[in-house]
């Protein structure tokens, strides 16, 4: 193999290595202001597009995956690679979907799982990070409100009986 061959595919070993996300394409009627645009889109994110060769990709691979993503490596592929928020950046390739019209999701790789094109759908409806953790510390929050809500209400019943019997003892009889 040429050293040039051998280069190409040591550096998307080193992208693939970095990256917590692997989001596989088809690229197919994407013109060149069209890629750039996709790419200056995705970096403000922190990921990476990147038009490869079929066959750099399958020796860039780890041998695990290799197999579970071959069978969608048959028409031209471009990656999408980063370590940043998966679900913010499949919102961005959606919305580039959307706008131009091309584009197609093969498949994913989100932390050693693959996943399909329904799967990168599902992470496209999932709300931001921001609003999943305040989800989240609402949710952990609600028991908490409610119990401090209860000791509130026991105290203030206690005083209402406290003051209750006070003002029974100050009546005069």
């Amino acid at each position: 193999m040429r050293l040039e061959k051998k280069a190409i595919i040591n550096e998307l070993r080193a992208y693939l290595a970095s990256a917590s996300f692997v989001i596989l394409t088809d690229y197919r009627g994407l013109k060149v202001r069209q890629g750039e645009e996709l790419r200056r889109r995705l970096a403000k994110l922190g990921a990476r597009f990147h038009v490869v060769k079929n066959s750099f990709l399958k020796l860039a691979l780890p041998e695990e995956h290799r197999s579970l993503v071959a069978d969608v490596l048959t028409s031209p592929t471009a990656i999408i690679v980063g370590a940043g928020d998966v679900v913010e950046t499949a919102k961005i390739l959606a919305g580039f979907q959307q706008e131009q019209r091309v584009l197609t999701i093969k498949r994913g790789l989100l932390d050693g799982r693959v996943l399909s094109p329904v799967d990168v759908d599902t992470l496209i409806k999932l709300p931001a990070r921001p609003v999943l953790l305040s989800m989240l510390v609402g949710t952990i929050a609600a028991p908490m409100t409610q119990l401090a809500g209860v000791f509130k209400q026991k105290v203030a019943s206690l005083v209402y009986v406290i003051k209750a019997v006070q003002e029974k003892k100050e009546k005069p009889q």
